[in-house]
């Protein structure tokens, strides 16, 4: 007993103190039965000064709320958010919503001031006659100020602090007065109304009035029902235990002690009442789950992409931490460039050429983008998104660059040769042009030597370069050259306007590693494809050359906002890259594969395009990546795990080929997506 009797002596003091201002400051009303004059006199100056003592400046941090993503026509992507809140006004919540916590919590809360006096008295002489805080006597302001202390030691990942906020002491509750008194000079109790609302808990992972409403009845909160908000109100003492989705026969009692309480206040009529005690809680319930993962969004793969591309952008804050931290508790609103119109024919063309788990084992993958803007309208693969090996999926995305959850990229084979066609038009090649290409077949190569390719873009040793076409060797139009992809034709080309001229002209436009490497300078690499890059590379390369040479970094938000207040508005980041005349040039040759080369089977619909089909070695990876002015898309068909399995003979679908090539599948998805994309859009004129 004597070892706690400082504790107790202080306790004791402070309640005294506490009583004392309170006199002062008016906050016990003068109709209350208080102790005699002499009882009053005898409440030490010691006394006041210690609850004066304790801190009063009480500071509401803003509550941590959820975040939405939209899609570009408004439609949620997915919410991340570290909790499922939603913060709304006061007049954001129905009326009799507020009316029932009132009268569940604190009846008398517009009566008195932030302390009840009726209430504590009654809490305090049964807590000092157990000598334990079991007691409530709480008003809504200090319950307020009871969770917005635990909140913000949450927040600041002190859980001592936010377990001492909580914990039943007398001391924790003579703290909590103080606050609270504190709390009530400042703010009005509407206010305060408002930040209980938003603030407590209501079960199922739902956090402020707004979130359980939408959670429990699929309304908003200015829509609640008398028996919806009867069920709200009788949650926040005992959430867990109350809750209706697990738990209807208790949450269906509480309710009624509610309604009950409401209509003891003349809140609500009999009749009122009578109809919703009879009301089954079942009617009322209809329960909706936001994607607040991107395992649960309706575009998984996007949702993860975005959510990465936002945690670079130093104007969400100055770190990565920083960053993701305003993404999931900052309630933003972040507008994309996603089209889910065009995802939908993204999805659904993939998976007609080369369905989920088909016979071939390969996988397949578009990206579509706008020219002139980088703007992301879609991409998409033949997989599901899964987080595990049992779910047969992969979160892997093989569209994408690693840095957005990609893949490390596949070599992209004769898609390079694009940019050797604009190099050398920028050197003054026109549409005519010639080359002298050396004889090669698909069993005899070509020799290149280090003596033909001098460093620093050169060879260490003999290149053997093959073509897929027999060429018996001699003067060849570069027109032919590139309809017929002739490997031997590009390298004497390279040969003669450097290799690497030709490949600035490629980093220029964007090109880069998968892994994030920069290209590099090996002859094979750089003339053919050789390194391993991702569908978002070339279909944002290739959407610079329908721009007239204007590239474009990748540009998938349009706008981030909280409430009415536009935080940050990004903009396209573009810029003049190449010569457009040279540009335009580069263009002709590759509309004539389109009429008369590898994309000969697959022209537009009505329109002019330009394309151009790669193929890695063994056959392993294919490509068609194409565009018009206003479309440019990317499609990758191949071995995702094993690069070097080769593959001949293949079929999948009902179509077969001898071997896999750009112009085998890929091109088929390609045109399926240009063409339904386009579809009822007039057809413009190439660059």
């Amino acid at each position: 007993m004597s070892a706690d009797r400082p504790r107790i002596t202080r306790i004791f003091t402070l309640l005294a103190g506490f009583l004392a201002a309170a006199l002062v400051l008016g906050i016990l009303t003068s109709g209350l039965l208080m102790p005699g004059a002499a009882a009053v006199g005898a409440l030490t100056r010691s006394g006041e000064d210690a609850f004066h003592s304790l801190p009063n400046d009480f500071t509401v941090n803003p509550l941590a709320q959820g975040s939405r993503i939209l899609a570009a026509d408004g439609s949620l992507i997915a919410t991340p958010q570290s909790k499922n809140r939603h913060v709304v006004s006061l007049r954001q919540v129905a009326p009799i919503m507020r009316k029932a916590q009132v009268a569940i919590e604190d009846s008398r809360f517009y009566e008195h001031g932030p302390i009840d006096p009726q209430g504590l008295i009654r809490a305090a002489f049964e807590d000092l006659r157990s000598g334990t805080a079991t007691q409530g006597g709480s008003t809504i302001t200090q319950q307020f100020v009871k969770m917005s202390l635990q909140e913000q030691a949450l927040a600041n990942g002190n859980t001592s602090a936010a377990k001492a906020a909580v914990e039943k002491s007398m001391l924790r509750k003579i703290v909590e007065l103080r606050y609270a008194v504190a709390l009530g000079r400042k703010w009005s109790k509407d206010q305060i109304l408002q930040g209980y609302l938003n603030l407590a808990y209501y079960g199922d992972q739902a956090y402020g009035v707004e979130a359980a409403a939408r959670h429990y009845f699929g309304v908003h909160a200015a829509k609640l029902t008398l028996t919806e908000a009867a069920t709200l109100a009788g949650l926040v003492q005992r959430p867990s235990a109350t809750d209706p989705v697990h738990h209807p026969k208790a949450a269906t009692a509480r309710r009624n002690v509610v309604l009950d309480r409401m209509r003891e206040l003349g809140i609500i009529t009999r009749a009122q009442w009578h109809a919703a005690k009879a009301r089954p809680m079942a009617k009322d319930l209809h329960v909706t789950y936001l994607p607040s993962t991107c395992a649960a969004s309706s575009y998984p793969y996007f949702c993860d992409f975005v959510l990465r591309w936002l945690e670079e952008q130093p104007a969400l804050g100055p770190n990565v931490e920083a960053r993701r931290n305003r993404i999931y508790s900052g309630g933003l609103t972040i507008r994309t460039t996603l089209d889910p119109h065009v995802q939908g024919i993204v999805d659904r063309s993939i998976r007609e050429v080369a369905p989920e788990h088909n016979t071939l084992a390969v996988g397949a993958a578009a990206y579509v983008t706008e020219p002139g803007t980088g703007k992301v309208l879609a991409f998409g693969q033949n997989t599901k998104y899964g987080l595990t090996a049992s779910s047969r999926g992969t979160s892997v995305d093989y569209a994408l660059d690693q840095q957005y959850g990609g893949s490390g990229g596949f070599q992209f084979g004769s898609t390079a040769k694009a940019f050797s066609l604009v190099t050398a038009m920028a050197q003054g090649l026109g549409t005519h042009a010639t080359v002298q290409a050396p004889a090669a077949n698909g069993q005899h190569a070509a020799t290149f030597t280090p003596r033909d390719f001098p460093q620093p873009c050169g060879l260490s040793q003999d290149w053997q370069v093959y073509n897929d076409e027999a060429w018996g060797g001699g003067t060849m139009s570069l027109m032919n050259a590139t309809a017929q992809s002739t490997n031997t034709a590009f390298v004497a080309l390279a040969e003669r306007i450097g290799v690497c001229a030709i490949r600035d002209t490629m980093v220029a436009f964007g090109i880069h590693g998968a892994n994030g490497d920069p290209l590099g300078k090996y002859p094979p690499q750089i003339i053919l494809g050789a390194q391993a890059v991702s569908p978002q590379t070339m279909a944002n390369a290739y959407a610079g050359l329908a721009a007239d040479g204007t590239s474009c970094k990748t540009y998938p938000v349009t706008d981030v906002s909280v409430g009415d207040k536009h935080l940050w508005r990004p903009k396209p980041d573009c810029k003049q890259v190449a010569d457009p005349s040279a540009v335009s040039k580069a263009t002709q040759y590759l509309e004539y594969n389109m009429t008369h080369g590898s994309g000969i089977l697959n022209q537009l619909a009505g329109r002019p395009s330009a394309g151009k089909t790669g193929t890695a070695d063994g056959n392993s990876q294919s490509w068609f990546v194409g565009y018009t002015p206003s479309l440019a898309t990317a499609v990758w068909v191949g071995n995702p795990t094993d690069p070097t399995r080769r593959m001949f003979d293949v079929s999948m679908q009902g179509k077969s080929c001898t071997a896999m090539t750009g112009a085998c599948f890929a091109a088929l998805i390609w045109r399926r997506i240009m063409d339904r994309t386009l579809d009822g859009t007039p057809a413009e004129s190439m660059p």
